[in-house]
């Protein structure tokens, strides 16, 4: 197995990971539970973003190009407004 292919794995595992956390802390009534939950998914954030990085460094990954500021304007909009952004 390639280290990219290793990298993209574990990437993947790690996102997945955040997102059970994300379901079961909003699932939680327990509040000692909910903050370890809370602390397991900062942490795993973390380890995703140095992760990242690292592949970022080694072209494993090419992040999609910065949104221009009208863009992020009508994302924005749409989301605070209530209605579906235009995308062109």
């Amino acid at each position: 197995m390639q280290e990219k292919d290793m990298v993209s794995d574990v990437l993947a595992g790690t996102k997945a990971s955040i997102d059970s956390y994300t379901k079961a802390i909003t699932e939680c009534a327990n509040q000692q539970l909910r903050g370890t939950l809370q602390q397991l998914r900062n942490e795993a954030e973390q380890f995703q973003y140095q992760l990242f990085q690292i592949a970022e460094q080694k072209g494993y990954y090419t992040p999609a190009p910065t949104a221009d500021q009208k863009t992020i304007q009508q994302v924005k909009s749409g989301l605070t407004g209530g209605t579906t952004p235009t995308m062109r």
